[in-house]
């Protein structure tokens, strides 16, 4: 007879730390682990061949981990006969074979799965125990009555409260240096010379595990976007510490001065590389804030960026998090701009004329990363100009980058990348011309566009649609004090210039 288990403790591909809440009282002499790869995890939007090669060697890892310790795991792989291709139906399966009498899970960090787990759980009539994911830094439970009563939501004062709450770069109640913030130092450019010599990128050689994984991927998934010749993330606990120390020592002492800036070619730049670790749990952002503030105390990184950095990942990291499961399931179908075009095709190929989109979009592609300016200020700005569903380009962004949770992806591209939810992110549109890539960047010089131009042959798309999009949504915008001087500078031209631009527009729209 099968032995039963006490709890069956499901560990999801995100949540691959061992100091989860889901495993805090596990006993291997009556407990079990679950896990489970389906082809729906990476088809239901097609996950890219380095995020899915990334989710799943990943998980292998972890897994193999766990049985070292002899604790019992069910674990049940892609291409095993008889998978039923969801963790619903691989969840079933495990409940009728081993017959536990508990389920027991982290709270997941996607509306969808989450909803599916319980489904399964109530038409077993098992109990399903969802714990706090004590990963983070905060609650839900705290974001919401951070939230109760305001009449907008924003990122700086959620973040000056956990700031306070942990006691990172405080001196007693005032924040160290006297700022809350150094983002006016944070902006810098690289110019004309260019980014310089630029510290090596640790990539981590695929072992016997990722290469076995990687094989897989391009058989079973060899529809999906992306390339695998690149591949080199963290995916054990170890390298992923590798990744930090190697972050903390040689990128980030220039990371906040440089942390706007692109530069042709280069996909690396001073960035951390570490959010699908993050995001995966391989680490802990406790030890990633300190490891940061440590390094500005002991003198070897400048006070602006450490607190640039230790900004993303106590502030905008914690925040995005609860906007979302405060938000969800509504959120995902917001459109405050009644955004409806399509996604350009070229958003899955790179072939554009546009430098400064085929230099981001071809890096993506190769390796299922580009940096968050890259992401708000060139692919997602052009869609947010153009006037893609949000939607679309939500399920792009979670389809093509390593480090794509939805929690954490969704209202970074849904709210503060299209402004699909009107100011509940972002206090407005992140709305700019082909002069700030110009400014920020090297990509307009080698570039059939010229930034400068709103209309003819040689119109920069993003200047062309940027002062059509002022235009179409004037009426909405004008209500937003922080869109006025944009608006102001829209009220220069001429209605034979507003009409010139948006016969250019919605050329470049059928283009499109």
């Amino acid at each position: 007879m099968a032995k039963s288990f006490r709890h069956l403790v499901l560990i999801l591909g995100d949540q691959l730390n061992l100091d989860s809440s889901a495993l805090a009282d596990f006993d291997p002499k009556q407990d079990a682990i679950w896990m489970a790869e389906v082809m729906e995890e990476s088809t239901h939007v097609p996950s890219s061949k380095q995020r899915s090669t990334l989710f799943l060697s990943a998980m292998r890892h972890f897994a193999k981990s766990l049985l070292d310790k002899n604790w019992p795991v069910f674990y049940t792989r892609l291409n095993d006969a008889n998978n039923t291709g969801t963790l619903a139906g691989e969840l079933e399966k495990a409940i009728q074979a081993h017959q536990p009498q508990q389920l027991v899970i982290t709270a997941p960090g996607e509306w969808r799965v989450l909803q599916s787990l319980r489904a399964v759980a109530k038409q077993q009539g098992l109990s399903l125990e969802i714990r706090d994911d004590t990963h983070f830094f905060s609650t839900v439970r705290e974001f919401a009555e951070h939230a109760k009563g305001r009449k907008q939501l924003r990122q700086e004062f959620f973040y000056r409260e956990l700031r306070q709450k942990t006691g990172v770069l405080m001196e007693g109640k005032k924040p160290v240096g006297g700022q809350w913030n150094f983002d006016e130092e944070n902006r810098g450019s690289f110019g004309k010379q260019g980014p310089g010599k630029l510290p090596a990128p640790l990539r981590f050689e695929p072992d016997e595990i990722t290469l076995e994984v990687m094989a897989l991927v391009k058989d079973k998934l060899q529809q999906n976007p992306g390339a695998l010749s690149s591949f080199g993330w963290p995916v054990t606990r170890h390298q992923a510490l590798q990744a930090l120390d190697s972050f903390i020592q040689h990128r980030l002492p220039s990371f906040g001065l440089y942390q706007d800036a692109m530069w042709e070619g280069e996909v690396w730049l001073y960035h951390s590389h570490i959010s699908s670790a993050l995001n995966l749990k391989l680490l802990n952002p406790r030890e990633v804030v300190e490891a940061a503030e440590k390094a500005y105390q002991q003198g070897q990184v400048p006070l602006p960026a450490a607190e640039g950095f230790i900004r993303q990942v106590l502030g905008w990291r914690e925040y995005v998090r609860g906007i979302y499961w405060t938000q969800m399931p509504e959120y995902v179908e917001r459109n405050e701009m009644q955004a409806t075009a399509k996604l350009p095709a070229f958003y899955w190929t790179g072939k554009t004329d546009m430098a400064c989109m085929r230099d981001a979009i071809h890096q993506t592609l190769e390796h299922g990363y580009a940096h968050h300016i890259q992401r708000l200020m060139v692919t997602g700005l052009y869609a947010l100009l153009l006037g893609v569903a949000p939607k679309e380009v939500h399920e792009w962004y979670l389809s093509v980058y390593v480090d794509a949770v939805e929690w954490v992806e969704l209202p970074n591209t849904l709210g503060m990348s299209q402004f699909a939810d009107g100011g509940v992110m972002a206090s407005k549109p992140y709305v700019a011309s082909g002069k700030y890539i110009d400014r920020m960047s090297n990509h307009c010089k080698g570039c059939k566009f010229n930034p400068a131009l709103a209309t003819g042959d040689t119109a920069c798309p993003f200047t062309t649609l940027y002062w059509d999009y002022l235009n179409r949504h004037v009426d909405v915008l004008a209500k937003n004090p922080r869109m006025l001087m944009q608006l102001k500078n829209l009220n220069r031209l001429s209605d034979e210039a507003r009409s010139e631009i948006a016969s250019q527009a919605n050329f470049i729209k059928i283009a499109s």
